[in-house]
């Protein structure tokens, strides 16, 4: 009897054990999936560049103690010394106390002060104007209904820049803005329009938002829940609609890209989808030249 009581008490030690290992794993995985940034990098070929050259993209990063860092995502831009860098919006949350609202304004003013050229737009959370002063005095462009053209290793790059946080039926950026054909044209918007955007026809459309979906199925299938205003479950397997949750989307004559961020709202949930800094080299299409 007392040999068969000792026997019990190991079963139950060792399932004990078991499960101590199984939820240690499950935090590791989560962890990763959450707060550890992927470089995800791309090539974007045109013919309307003589030169390659390299822009960095971070956007979502609503900043929150214990989050994803300002040095980190500095740490891996720096890395990979691009020629520029886009920062799409909602890098805090709506109704954030006052001093991580400085964390976020820092996370882009120190872009700045390493010395890349930075370009920013609003999300629909990252609104408040002393935030936008804060990156103006760092040095960061602005560019909310904001059209600049620069030279970036010898190629004219028409940038443009808006900050949609709802899109009108008649909603037209040509009544805003001209695209310029002699050179390569970017759109920067933080929330996606693809319909509307590939009508005004930059070359290259670069949009934040979605985090993803943040929980992304295995082998390509999508999001478990749609990143709009649907909320639809498993859209990308149970509707033949295109689902614009993150990566590419081509339209006549240029492409949208989607990034899906860096953190998470309301909660830290990514799965299949690690917070990134996205890479994209623009290069001269010989072929078509």
């Amino acid at each position: 009897m007392e040999e068969k009581k000792k026997e019990q008490k190991k079963k139950l030690r060792f399932r004990w054990w078991h499960l101590c290992y199984i939820f240690a794993a499950l935090v590791v995985i989560w962890w990763f999936n959450n707060y550890t940034i992927n470089v995800n990098k791309n090539a974007y070929m045109t013919n309307k560049v003589s030169t390659r050259f390299r822009v960095a993209v971070i956007s979502d990063l609503h900043v929150h103690e214990g989050g994803i860092s300002g040095e980190k995502v500095l740490e891996k831009i720096s890395g990979a010394d691009p020629d520029m860098v886009f920062v799409l919006g909602d890098m805090y949350t709506t109704g954030s106390a006052p001093e991580l609202i400085d964390m976020a304004a820092r996370a882009v003013t120190d872009i700045a002060a390493e010395g890349y050229p930075t370009y920013f737009v609003s999300g629909e959370h990252d609104t408040d104007s002393r935030y936008i002063s804060m990156l103006e005095a760092g040095g960061v462009h602005v560019m909310n209904y904001r059209c600049e053209t620069v030279d970036v290793k010898g190629n004219r790059v028409q940038l443009i820049g808006i900050d949609n946080a709802y899109y009108s039926p008649t909603f037209d950026l040509s009544n805003e803005f001209a695209v310029d054909e002699s050179c390569m044209s970017i759109l920067l918007a933080h929330i996606p329009n693809y319909e509307k955007f590939a009508q005004f026809g930059t070359d290259l459309t670069i949009c934040a938002d979605t985090h993803g979906g943040m929980f992304q199925l295995p082998f390509d299938l999508g999001p478990v829940i749609a990143p709009d205003d649907t909320d639809q479950w498993f859209p990308q397997i149970l509707t033949d609609q295109t689902v614009f949750d993150k990566g590419w989307f081509r339209y006549p004559g240029g492409a949208m890209f989607i990034t899906s961020g860096l953190g998470d709202s309301p909660y830290p949930v990514r799965f299949n989808n690690r917070p990134e800094v996205v890479l994209i080299d623009i290069m001269p299409d010989k072929e078509a030249q």
